[in-house]
């Protein structure tokens, strides 16, 4: 039976190549080559990345704007003025003595409250 060798083939134009050179350097010295590189590109993408990020929380700011009185209210440009004398006298006018309760239809279903 036949033993395989346990080295793997490369053509001679292999050896003279930046992958191998850089391969056999990997083995060396695994950190500087590839764990340096890795770090170094994830603490520098950080801070090119910030501004970017800062500028699309700007202009969602810009969007979302915060709200005045009035437009919390819904109250418009064509709203009618209060006076507040005006008010008073409707309000002194009505009769607040004399009222009656009245029940609200419920719907069909629903538990109307009464035991």
């Amino acid at each position: 039976m036949a033993i395989f060798q346990t080295k793997k083939f490369r053509p001679s134009s292999y050896e003279s190549s930046i992958a191998s050179r850089y391969r056999a350097a990997l083995a060396k010295h695994p950190f500087a080559l590839f764990g340096l590189p890795f770090i170094a590109t994830m603490v520098l993408g950080s801070f090119f990345l910030t501004p970017a990020t800062a500028l699309r929380y700007e202009r969602h700011d810009r969007k979302v704007k915060t709200m005045t009185e009035d437009e919390k209210l819904g109250i418009g440009k064509d709203r009618r003025r209060i006076d507040l004398k005006e008010e008073y006298y409707k309000l002194a006018a009505k009769d607040l003595d004399n009222w009656e309760q009245k029940r609200v239809k419920r719907l069909p279903g629903e538990h109307d409250g009464v035991l």
